[in-house]
């Protein structure tokens, strides 16, 4: 039986800044228990299919059913009841659907709880499922109290508690290392197919391919290739003769802005019709610009950090005796897995958390003599943050949104415009500028966020998973963008990853583990 269906589906947001389609005649078809796993880089419209599938969003063209339901024709009570028995829902940023307040079990249960479920049903359908992912000594734990990939295992569970024939996902472990990552597919396939779910997960993430019984590739709001199997990749043809083909494919042919196209016995041969494309170009035959010689002095450092969250039996230690110093001219990536504290040593460099032990000083300042206002205001003259939430106001232009950043700062009025424009530029939203931050796909709103805080022009730049949810070239570019500002601009650049593509273009790397000391190793 088939679950979901959607036919030659359109999706365009009309904004005063015009029109931008994030979905251009997609054509889907999933089968009732199957687990689908759609890829695609940021933009190409997987989180808005889900949208519309969640009933969040309306498709302006084209037909979407979920088992026999038009869902785009679902109003009130109808759409309500739609969403709360039938879909579950998995969010890419997980920590926002956990209510700080509520304790493991209470979060697992809460779905049921809202459609009535005794109490005592409640709590063992919730023990359950935590026993069942390995956190059944977690279920009186509190989200503050557990690591990222604990939350995200809750989270999962959460949308599974009341059994929906449904099951969406969202950039699932974007913001995991890859080994909690993997656990994390493992028990979504595994959970998936136990209840019987039918299951659609939307990810850039190669290894959530392992749990697929298909896989899609979403390209410019359609369909581009189908595969039952990782690396058994089949193009779509669609209507029209619309063909995407694989950029990697065109890069290595050297295919630029034409081709030609022709007939050779039962095959089409595509060659390329001019130059490669211009920066391709550009980037083969330019030689690198030498590096600045930058002056490599020492603007944050914690000496005999401790850190540690919640009490009594549920306290968790988080970073014990940490040493580490960062310097104007180095990109430094700080590793480690889910929960050692990445995050948390962020942080303490903002000025956003205070050490339970031991001395952060930014900038010749020690954080612990320093009150409130005080490091509102260090921030503000010298640290640029990045948060794994872009923070963006919805309603205001990527241009607008940086804008706001430095007038903030207090920066002149008559240079806000041309650094908003020079930073959305960098990276590579500069024909975005004026979209409004809603309209944008996740991936570049993140981008927005590293824009605003690159315009920031602050001597210490602090960025949490800054690529979490991007695909591995626009993750790639941003990598080689903070490089870039360390050695050019004598930026003292601070990166909590999980991404390799960023590490690899790391000066130093910071691996937290154990959270009693922290490995540092040079290039």
């Amino acid at each position: 039986m088939t679950a979901v269906l959607a036919r030659d589906v359109f999706r365009v947001y009309s904004t005063p800044e015009g029109d931008a389609a994030a979905l251009q005649g997609l054509t889907l078809c999933v089968e009732e228990q199957e687990v689908l796993v759609v890829l695609g880089p940021s933009g190409s419209g997987k989180s808005t299919l889900l949208r519309i599938l969640s009933g969040l969003d309306r498709p302006s063209a084209g037909v979407v059913t979920v088992f026999g339901r038009d869902v785009g024709k679902l109003r009130g009570r109808r759409l309500a009841e739609y969403r709360s028995r039938l879909l579950g829902y998995v969010e890419q940023h997980y920590s926002r659907s956990l209510d700080p307040d509520l304790t493991a079990r209470d979060l697992v249960a809460l779905q049921l709880g809202l459609a009535g479920a005794e109490g005592s049903a409640r709590e063992k359908r919730a023990d359950q499922l935590l026993e069942r992912v390995g956190l059944a000594d977690k279920r009186l734990s509190r989200p503050g109290e557990l690591s990222g990939g604990e939350q995200q295992r809750i989270a999962v569970c959460a949308a599974l508690a009341h059994r929906p024939k449904l099951l969406l996902a969202d950039e699932p472990t974007g913001e995991l290392d890859a080994v909690t990552a993997a656990l994390v597919y493992e028990l979504i396939g595994e959970l998936a197919r136990e209840e019987g779910c039918t299951t659609i997960v939307v990810s850039h993430d190669v290894e959530s391919t392992s749990i697929a019984d298909r896989i899609v590739r979403v390209r410019d709001g359609r369909v581009s290739e189908e595969a039952a199997r990782a690396g058994d990749e089949t193009l779509v043809v669609a209507r029209g003769g619309w063909v995407r083909l694989p950029e990697d494919l065109l890069a290595r042919a050297g295919i630029g802005e034409r081709a030609r196209a022709k007939l050779a016995g039962r095959g089409i041969v595509v060659t390329p019709a001019g130059p490669p494309a211009a920066a391709e170009a550009d980037a083969a035959d330019s030689p690198a610009a030498p590096a600045p010689t930058v002056d490599r002095r020492v603007v944050a450092e914690v000496r005999g950090v401790q850190k540690s969250y919640g009490e009594g039996a549920q306290k968790r230690v988080v970073l014990a005796g940490l040493n580490a110093s960062f310097a104007t001219g180095k990109l430094v990536a700080v590793t480690g897995p889910s929960g050692s504290g990445k995050t948390t040593l962020l942080h303490l460099l903002a000025g956003i958390a205070e050490a339970d032990a031991g001395d952060v000083a930014v900038f010749g300042r020690r954080m612990a003599d320093l009150d409130r206002e005080a490091r509102a205001a260090l921030r503000r003259e010298h640290v640029a943050v990045i948060g794994q939430d872009p923070g963006l106001v919805p309603f205001l232009s990527a241009r607008e949104n940086v804008e706001l950043g430095l007038a903030l700062r207090e920066s002149r009025a008559d240079e806000v415009h041309e650094r908003a424009l020079e930073a959305l530029a960098r990276v590579g939203l500069a024909e975005r500028a004026e979209q409004r931050a809603a309209r944008l796909s996740a991936g570049e709103r993140q981008r927005v966020a590293i824009a605003r805080a690159v315009a920031a022009g602050a001597g210490l730049l602090l960025a949490d998973e800054p690529t979490a949810r991007l695909d591995e070239a626009n993750a790639l570019a941003v990598g080689s963008l903070f490089s870039r500002l360390a050695r050019e601009a004598g930026v003292a650049v601070v990166v909590a990853t999980h991404d390799q593509l960023v590490v690899e273009q790391a000066d130093v790397t910071l691996r937290l583990g154990d959270h009693s000391r922290a490995i540092a190793s040079d290039r």
